[in-house]
């Protein structure tokens, strides 16, 4: 282990593994949905803005639910709203292994997608409030590398289901699978406490009679940091979705791989969005947070155009697959911590949950747009020119918004 988790309490290190998990299932539940997309658009005879209509609407939910989980964290607290979302997308990724027609799978995923957005906005919250102010970045950004162990397991689960069953059968499996690892950390959620900096914030809210409404992030004095920390991560969001949602399908149709193939490609992938999640917090304590998303942000931008414009063989999709996750994934790393540090903690949850989810809501339109541009431009140039708009707009919210590397977080901040 490194030296930063060596030094934590080991209250600190539960928290720390209890959010690891819950974003890992997260991962899993959310990625099994794109896994399984080829197939369901086989079985079902879907077209291309069918199958992205699942993504974008999964995630334009979720916003909705992240910014209510945000705003229950700053009054109920980021434990148990964290424990309500866990248990939330894990039953309804379960029950969408039931769906019989396009309409009812669009239905279960969209009520799944309450729980995925509002986990993050719980989980990520908790954590940034829990770990010294030194060690935030890199702690946060290992709790979001969970993200790649989530979807490494959905991938794993997706080759050995699609290997061993008929498509038709072997998608459903891949859902109700899913409860065994939410349930899992369900339990590891129990006997966790609040961070002090929280409950401190509560007392003296409590004292004074002073909450704050949920409308106080949009105030005059504050409304700027909040349009371009959501600018901010819809740019990170809409260019990762993009490619996360539509790379098992780009492999599968325009690279004709077989299940095996696909998920030996995506496993290189996801090793490289693993290492990109750990790499990207060193930056971003290393570099300061507005410096690592620029960087970042080209680096990804020119590997997406690598991968969908210049590569030719297969060889050189496989080998490319690791920098195209390790970019877009150390980019992604920075932006629990810093979200935090942009706010007060008395609007923490709220404005974490809504900046974030507001992003991921609007960023979630690109791979819909990617599945209506697919048929004029070409499935891999839509997502090339999606995914480079999209970090387009890292940069300029990145220039906007203020360096908060190593704040100190305090209940009357």
């Amino acid at each position: 282990m490194p030296q930063w988790f060596r030094a934590l309490a080991p209250g600190e290190r539960r928290t720390f593994w209890a959010c690891f998990g819950g974003w890992a299932v997260d991962a899993m539940d959310v990625q099994m949905y794109a896994v399984a997309l080829p197939t369901l658009i086989s079985l079902w005879a879907l077209s291309k803005t069918q199958a992205g209509a699942l993504g974008t609407v999964a995630l334009l939910v979720s916003s909705l639910g992240g910014w209510i989980a945000g705003i229950l964290a700053d009054r109920w607290g980021r434990v148990r709203v964290l424990r309500i979302m866990i248990l939330w997308f894990s039953a309804f990724t379960f029950l969408s292994g039931f769906a019989t027609t396009y309409g009812q799978f669009l239905t279960v995923r969209s009520l799944q997608g309450l729980g995925f957005g509002g986990e993050w906005a719980a989980g990520a919250v908790l954590m940034a409030e829990t770990v010294p102010a030194r060690f935030r970045g890199k702690a946060v950004a290992a709790v979001q590398s969970g993200w790649s162990v989530g979807y490494g397991a959905a991938v794993l689960v997706f080759t050995l289901l699609f290997n061993l069953l008929p498509p038709e059968i072997a998608w459903r499996w891949l859902f109700f699978i899913s409860v065994i690892p939410g349930l899992l950390v369900l339990w590891a959620c129990h006997g966790l406490k609040e961070p002090e900096v929280y409950r401190r914030s509560r007392e003296l809210a409590a004292a004074s009679e002073n909450n704050e409404p949920f409308w106080a992030i949009f105030q005059s004095h504050i409304i700027r940091r909040t349009s371009f920390a959501a600018l901010l991560s819809m740019g990170i969001l809409g260019g990762n979705y993009t490619v996360l949602t539509w790379l098992p399908t780009y492999l599968n149709v325009v690279r004709h791989l077989t299940y095996t193939n696909t998920g030996l490609f995506l496993v290189v992938n996801i090793a490289g969005s693993f290492l990109g999640y750990i790499s990207g917090g060193y930056c971003s304590d290393a570099l300061g947070r507005r410096r690592a998303f620029v960087l970042f942000a080209i680096l990804a931008t020119l590997t997406v155009v690598a991968y969908t414009q210049l590569a030719t063989s297969s060889g050189a999709i496989l080998v490319l697959g690791f920098p195209l996750g390790f970019f877009q994934s150390a980019m992604n790393a920075g932006v629990g911590s810093f979200l935090a540090e942009l706010f007060p903690t008395r609007l923490r949850g709220t404005a974490q949950g809504f900046t974030y989810n507001a992003g991921r809501g609007i960023g979630a339109l690109f791979p819909t747009l990617v599945g209506l541009g697919s048929d004029s431009l070409g499935l891999g140039t839509a997502v090339c020119v999606a995914a480079a708009v999209a970090y387009a707009l890292v940069g300029i919210a990145s220039f906007m918004l203020p360096e908060t590397r190593g704040k100190i977080l305090e209940a009357t901040s």
